[in-house]
């Protein structure tokens, strides 16, 4: 990198620096995606989900109850082909989806949850409501619920500026049932 190039209009203050560290946004969110990952985990191994780490979660949440191919899925994700298909091997290994060949085009398939994914997907629920109840217990239920319609707002706008296209909802809302 060309740090020549970079303009800077007052030097590093690593008093400033100090002080705003536990404030820094990408600091925070990390921790905070560490934490609910770390606690997810746990929680989905001692209800019998072992081996499931939650990056897998995102990707279970695209599915769509009529199926969806590999290309839409890894569209939706933001990831390659390639790493979809190797993810949907894992997930199909460990017994969360199937795989139907489709009948116009042989070359494609849709991938559809089956019931222990389902069951899976509402234990994931279920971690998060206790993941809410956890926060609001420390910060109260209006500033969380707050907290996350402005993360929505954010992620909308920034999907919109971006032209990335807008991912359906993760199940969490109060409607969600299993």
């Amino acid at each position: 990198m060309n740090t020549e190039s970079v303009s800077v209009e007052k030097p590093f203050d690593f008093q400033v620096f100090y002080q705003e560290r536990e404030r820094a946004l990408g600091g925070v969110m990390a921790k905070m995606k560490r934490f609910m990952g770390r606690y997810v985990e746990q929680r989905l191994a001692e209800l019998g989900f072992l081996n499931f780490k939650a990056s897998y979660i995102g990707f279970l949440s695209n599915l769509e109850q009529d199926g969806i191919t590999n290309n839409e899925l890894a569209r939706r994700a933001g990831v390659t082909k390639q790493a979809m298909s190797k993810i949907v091997k894992l997930l199909e290994d460990d017994g969360y989806i199937y795989i139907v060949k489709c009948e116009r085009d042989s070359r494609s398939s849709q991938i559809f949850i089956n019931e222990r994914g389902k069951l899976l997907l509402a234990a994931v629920f279920n971690c998060m409501e206790e993941l809410k109840d956890k926060f609001s217990t420390i910060a109260g239920r209006d500033r969380v619920e707050q907290m996350l319609d402005t993360m929505v707002l954010l992620v909308r706008e920034i999907e919109k500026d971006t032209g990335v296209i807008p991912l359906p909802g993760f199940p969490c809302g109060s409607n969600f049932s299993h």
